[in-house]
């Protein structure tokens, strides 16, 4: 089989552990999406198709690039607009909305700067709408704090969610295919540092967490994909964000998940 990393870091920890296992009996080759400018002329240039790609960036380009090869007929693990659906914050909640799930409620303002100091019940929590690299994420507890976010940030899309009581930890649900793994990190509105994350068995969760992680890549269309979720009291979660395709570092059993997720998809045409 031919297996195609869309990623500009090939070294990443999850996709090198994964190439290893594959290498033996596969080809594994990466594409680095930002070498690519559009639709070529010649649809054939840009070579055969690999069996299938796992999509290892989130860039418009790396989504333009998923979008090409999916209309050549390649599969992509994830799909680009499911891909694409969870960088946008204010989908990605009336999706989950929806659908049903715990999910945090949201409003969306255009700019920060347009966001009155004195129509919020603080606290509140601040997000870019646009998920990336260095984005927005904060706790504003009063006017003075908003007052001072939106110097620094006026111009930024944000969307803005109640604050709710928590133990200060993030519950990581991350899933590849079927198989769930969790750890507890810090959550970075309670210490900036954050620390490592604290792998958890599944047996370790609250009950009903690990098939609410299922459920979302139903709804979300995620193969692999993570879940972060706040214990909201009693047990009761509450999803903050959903990612496609995360690190999933320093779990053990997690690289042979993608490899065999990769194999078979690429045998079969879907997973």
């Amino acid at each position: 089989m031919r297996i195609g990393l869309i990623t500009p870091e090939p070294g990443h920890p999850l996709l090198a552990a994964a190439t290893a296992l594959l290498t033996p009996r596969h080809r594994v080759e990466a594409v680095d999406p930002g070498a690519w400018d559009g639709v070529p002329d010649d649809p054939g240039s840009f070579g055969a198709l690999a069996d299938v790609y796992l999509l290892k960036a989130r860039t418009p380009r790396a989504l333009g690039l998923a979008r090409y090869l999916e209309q050549r007929g390649a599969p992509v693990l994830n799909a680009a607009g499911a891909t694409e659906l969870c960088q946008d914050r204010t989908a990605m909640a009336a999706l989950a909305l929806r659908a049903g799930l715990p999910f945090a409620r949201t409003r969306t303002v255009s700019a920060l700067a347009r966001l009155s100091a004195e129509e919020l019940a603080y606290p509140v929590v601040i997000k870019s709408r646009h998920s990336r690299r260095h984005d927005l994420v904060a706790r504003v507890d009063d006017a003075a704090g908003l007052r001072a976010l939106r110097a620094v940030w006026p111009d930024e899309p944000v969307v803005v969610q109640r604050f709710t009581e928590n133990s200060g930890w993030d519950h990581k649900l991350w899933v590849i295919a079927d198989r769930l793994f969790a750890a507890v990190r810090r959550s970075e509105l309670a210490d900036p540092d954050r620390g490592p994350a604290l792998s958890l068995g599944p047996g370790d969760l609250p009950a009903g967490w690990a098939r609410l992680a299922l459920e979302v890549g139903s709804v979300f269309g995620l193969r692999v994909y993570g879940v972060d979720v706040i214990d909201a009291g009693g047990g009761k979660p509450l999803i903050v964000d959903i990612n496609a395709f995360p690190g999933v570092r320093g779990q053990a059993g997690a690289p042979e998940a993608l490899a065999e997720l990769a194999v078979r998809t690429a045998g079969t045409g879907v997973d």
